[in-house]
């Protein structure tokens, strides 16, 4: 098959929710978003082979977001695009769809990303009100309209708010979390120090200018605006717990990833049209694994990256040992730990993995070695991109090596992906 390399990303600073990009929408961040990477690497007027972009939380109206950001971003309009939601992995899940159309020399270029906002809700009403509205409209004399009127009630007004609850159990991912660092030990304490160790990370990533050439200014935010180079583990220490659920509770708003509005693209090509286009080769994508495991029964909803990844190494023969940088998602501290100690537990790794040997450690020196989802924020569909594009600037600097990617998402699932220099 062809190589699939990773030319470069753009993405907006991610900011707080309910914060810098007040009345935006999904489709202005990821039309933002995809304009930038049109601009950094000369794509005006080019014809791609197809654009891949999603989002969680998504409203009705948007239902053509990928076509319309294209029609605006630049690139020419015979440039197709798509529309795709796996969660939290939405972003990365899209970088894969292009990358396995390169390598399929279905496309000989493409573009994948994501973008999310939490501050421009698509709020619903009961599906009472629905069917009376449509009643109403259908209405041809007075009288039955003032008679479809009067069946109105308060309650069909109520409005409905996106919440991140699992319809099958009804908790919320952090109280789902909670369970899990419950059954598998995770101390506060513990989560505490991963946080802190993000943040820290982060702020040096950024003193450095890492990102400088990754981010674009967006509506007057230059830089990701959660990042808290100044916290401690002390301060971390005092902070209340964020969720409800029975028990010792150990997550908090520092230890969490915290609502988040942002978006981000990746531009992948084949090594061929990368060298026709001048375009740069920071990293080839190797390959893509997804996972579920049965939540609702009891399996730990955000522990299927520990199998995704299992069934990567597996298939590429290698070990988890075998990567010279580590993106594992953040969502919560918690679930990182909960992740690294089931692959350190032969019972685990023989019922869940099909292993006889446990997977090991991960060098902790080399995880998230420029911060995390704890400190960059969290827009669900935009953190594949932004960990993507990442990886691969580490890569093309370190010259050589691998990047193992590890996401969990909502609905018991998990995705993971192997980056290696170009």
């Amino acid at each position: 098959m062809k190589e699939a390399v990773i030319c470069g990303g753009q993405r907006t600073p991610f900011v707080k929710s309910m914060s810098f990009y007040q009345k935006t929408t999904n489709q202005e961040l990821m039309t933002a978003a995809l304009m930038s990477l049109t601009q950094k690497f000369n794509l005006q007027n080019q014809i791609l082979g197809d654009v891949a972009l999603g989002s969680v939380i998504n409203a009705s109206n948007e239902w053509a977001m990928p076509r319309e950001c294209v029609l605006s971003s630049g690139l020419h309009p015979w440039t197709p695009a798509h529309y795709i939601q796996r969660a939290c992995g939405t972003g990365l899940e899209a970088i894969s769809q292009i990358a396995s159309k390169i390598k399929l020399e279905q496309i000989e270029w493409g573009i994948g990303g994501g973008s999310d906002t939490n501050t421009d809700l698509p709020i619903l009403y009961p599906r009472s009100f629905s069917e009376k509205m449509i009643a109403l409209n259908s209405a041809r004399t007075f009288s039955q309209k003032f008679q479809s009127l009067l069946k109105l009630r308060l309650s069909d007004l109520k409005p409905i708010f996106p919440a991140v609850l699992e319809a099958r159990t009804g908790l919320s991912m952090g109280q789902h979390c909670e369970k899990m660092v419950q059954e598998w030990q995770i101390s506060r304490a513990d989560q505490d120090r991963l946080a802190f160790e993000s943040h820290q990370k982060g702020a040096q990533a950024v003193s450095e200018n890492f990102f400088d050439d990754l981010i674009f200014e967006f509506k007057g935010v230059k830089k990701d605006t959660l990042l808290r180079g100044d916290t401690t583990v002390e301060k971390l220490a005092k902070l209340k717990p964020a969720f409800d659920f029975p028990g010792d509770r150990t997550l908090t708003a520092g230890n969490s990833t915290a609502l988040t509005d942002g978006a981000s693209c990746v531009l992948l090509a084949s090594r061929e049209k990368a060298q026709k286009q001048g375009l740069p080769i920071l990293a080839k994508f190797v390959d893509f694994e997804v996972a579920a495991l049965d939540f609702v029964k009891g399996d730990g909803l955000l522990m299927a990256p520990t199998l995704a990844v299992s069934k990567l190494l597996e298939r590429n023969n290698m070990k988890l040992q075998d990567f010279d940088f580590y993106e594992v998602h953040e969502a919560f501290a918690g679930q990182v730990l909960c992740t690294f100690k089931a692959w350190n537990d032969p019972v685990y790794c023989k019922n869940y993995l099909g292993r006889n040997q446990i997977l090991g450690d991960i060098p902790r020196d080399r995880l998230n070695v420029k911060g995390g989802s704890l400190a960059m924020g969290h827009p669900f569909a935009a953190t594949g991109g932004r960990i993507v594009a990442t990886l691969a600037k580490l890569l093309k600097n370190h010259g050589k090596g691998r990047g193992l990617i590890s996401i969990c998402t909502a609905g018991g699932m998990g995705v993971a992906a192997i980056l290696e220099a170009p």
